[in-house]
């Protein structure tokens, strides 16, 4: 009996919302209210999501070529789990954004703006690997929580990382 009931409830409330929804006005873009909270945390998260991609590539590169001299499209696809196809692709957007400079069959190259960001990046990974090793959590785990983490903390947060991971390095030289 209950089922049925739902069943007729939902029937009846999907034509409304989906009539409705088609009907609501685009809000104005001038004058609009202020967005909600959430909204505005929303809206950094997808802009963080932006970067990630750009954040690992340019780590990458840049860890490539200090250890081999030069980062490759195979290198990279190797060390980043994805294939050449997607490299390719990755870099031509990373190029149109003026953080590498790579022609087809050559070596890929940062620009100053991607040595930046991926000196960035990874300093924040170090931080965020070494404040989750300061509470306990397992190497290999802290390792693979950062990649998440790093692309999402923001420079209050990761001050306070600093600050604590400053403050259990001082309190361990002075329990000896």
């Amino acid at each position: 009996m209950l089922q049925k009931e739902a069943s007729a409830c939902q029937a009846r409330v999907r034509p409304y919302f989906s009539v409705t929804l088609k009907r609501l006005p685009k809000s104005p873009r001038r004058g609009s209210p202020s967005p909600s909270p959430q909204a505005e945390h929303l809206r950094q998260t997808r802009r963080e999501h932006a970067l990630e991609t750009a954040e690992d590539y340019v780590e990458a590169i840049a860890a490539l070529t200090a250890r081999h001299g030069e980062a490759r499209v195979t290198d990279l696809a190797r060390a980043l789990g994805v294939t050449h196809v997607t490299v390719s692709r990755t870099l031509s957007r990373l190029r149109q954004s003026g953080f590498v400079v790579a022609e087809p069959y050559r070596s890929i190259f940062l620009t100053d703006r991607g040595r930046k960001l991926a000196e960035a990046s990874r300093r924040r990974h170090e931080t965020v690997v070494a404040f989750l090793r300061s509470i306990g959590v397992p190497e290999q785990s802290a390792l693979t929580d950062a990649e998440g983490i790093e692309h999402h903390v923001s420079s209050a947060t990761l001050a306070a990382f600093e600050r604590h991971i400053a403050g259990t390095r001082g309190s361990a030289g002075r329990r000896r």
